[in-house]
């Protein structure tokens, strides 16, 4: 088990491992999938402020930019070119949900330790 900002990461493998080196090999697997489930960990808490901040500022980005399409694209500022981008961002980042790193296929399969 390993503990983390106040979270849990536990690993249980079986094995009917024979000699020392065996169960040492395991406990070391296990221990490297521990320290993987933190570093998602980390990024999963990481991304989920950066949605939740995006997700709070979409309502009054949307009302600005609302405004601003009211004008011809030809007459935007710089600024309101930046804020409408922005609501892009804050957009999909709203939308966007951490995935364990599922798209980089299967890092820890057989031999991978």
């Amino acid at each position: 088990m390993l503990s983390f900002d106040y979270c849990h990461f536990e690993v249980s493998l079986s094995n009917e491992a024979s000699t020392l080196a065996a169960v040492n090999e395991m406990r070391k697997a296990a221990q490297r999938l521990a320290d993987e489930a933190v570093r998602q960990y980390k990024i999963a808490k990481f991304e989920a402020a950066k949605r939740s901040n995006a997700e709070c500022s979409l309502p009054s980005l949307r009302m600005e930019v609302e405004e601003i399409k009211k004008l011809s694209p030809d007459d935007w500022t710089s600024r309101q070119k930046g804020t409408v981008k922005a609501l892009e961002d804050a957009e999909f980042t709203a939308a966007r949900q951490y995935d364990y790193d599922d798209d980089r296929g299967d890092r820890f399969g057989e031999g991978q330790f």
